[in-house]
Parts: C-alpha cells; structure tokens; sequence
C-alpha cells in the first residue's frame, strides 16, 4: 500500500497532467486558422496526451528516485546504528568474557589443578570431547578420561556435566528466570 505521501504526490502530478493536457488541447484549439475537423482534433488531443503522459511519468520517476533515496538513507543511518550497538555489545561482551577466565582461573587454582588439567578443563567446558581432546593435546584416550577424573575428584563433582554445571549454572537463567543449585558441590575438597 501506498503512503499518503506517495499518494499525495500523484494526486498532484496527475492533477497537473490533466491541466498541462486541457490547456494545451485548448491552445490547440484556439490557434487553429480554420475550420476544426474532428480527426485532426483527436490527433492533437492524442499527441498532446502522449506529451503529458511523458512528462507526469518523468515527473512520478523523479519523485520515486527521490523517495527511494531518503529510504536508502535512511537504511545507511540504522545500518550504522545498529553496527554500533553491535560493537558495544561485542565490547561488553568481551569485558565479561574476559572475566569468567579470570575467574575459572582462579577456581582451577583453588582446585589445585595442573597445567595438562586445566588444558582438559577448558577444553572441556568447550564442549570437546574425551577424543577430541586427546587429538587436540596429541595424547591418548584414555589419559585424557584418567586425567578428567583427577578434575572431578579435585573438583568435587561426579561428572563432567557436574564440572561444566559448576561454571554454568549461574551464566544462564533457569526454569522461571532463577538459576538453579542442583549442580553445585556443597564444598570442594580441600587438600
């Protein structure tokens, strides 16, 4: 649907054509030396119309350019708006990215853990499996599964979901918008 702009604006130019057409027919008509015959009166009237019709249409095509125009501007602004608040978020973002490193750092070092340990946690907290892992370090299987256990002991907790939920939990809303205990170790073995 067109805006009342847009409408507006060919109510106008059609307006306009239709005097541009009357007036010029009666210029026509006016300045004829003799005697006005019927066909030569359609004939003008037509070429008068096609002269017009041309120029409304120009007239219409300048004014949708225009249009389209201020809508491509307008598109840029948002596009630029959004680019920014974009990049704000990523900023923020960051900042806590940043932050939840430093303190799964922190809590690595509170679990004792060792530098291949906390390689494994990390790689596991990425959601990389047992397998994976082991391509990743270029170790076998079965050290990564030993040295994962050793995490959960130093850690507390009876599984890997149990050491992914230890730093999770409280990052994402649970059912009903609270976050939820149901996975946190009462008190980490201390050595």
């Amino acid at each position: 649907m067109l805006d009342s702009r847009e409408t507006r604006t060919r109510l106008v130019l059609a307006s306009i054509g239709v005097a541009a057409f009357v007036l010029m027919l009666g210029v026509e008509v006016v300045t004829e030396d003799g005697r006005i015959r019927i066909l030569d009166l359609l004939g003008d009237a037509l070429q008068t119309a096609l002269v017009v019709a041309a120029a409304v249409a120009c007239a219409l095509l300048a004014t949708r350019m225009q249009s389209q125009h201020e809508e491509k501007m307008n598109l840029l602004r948002d596009l630029e708006s959004a680019r920014a608040e974009g990049e704000a978020w990523r900023r923020e973002a960051q900042l806590h990215v940043a932050g939840l490193g430093t303190a799964i750092d922190r809590q690595f070092d509170v679990w004792g853990l060792t530098a291949a340990e906390r390689e494994i946690g990390l790689l596991m907290l990425k959601g990389l499996a047992h397998k994976e892992i082991a391509a990743v370090r270029g170790t076998n299987d079965l050290t990564v599964r030993h040295q994962a256990t050793a995490i959960y002991q130093k850690a507390g907790v009876e599984s890997r979901t149990a050491f992914c939920a230890f730093f999770l939990e409280d990052l994402l809303p649970g059912v009903g918008g609270g976050a939820t205990a149901a996975f946190r170790p009462a008190s980490p073995p201390r050595r």
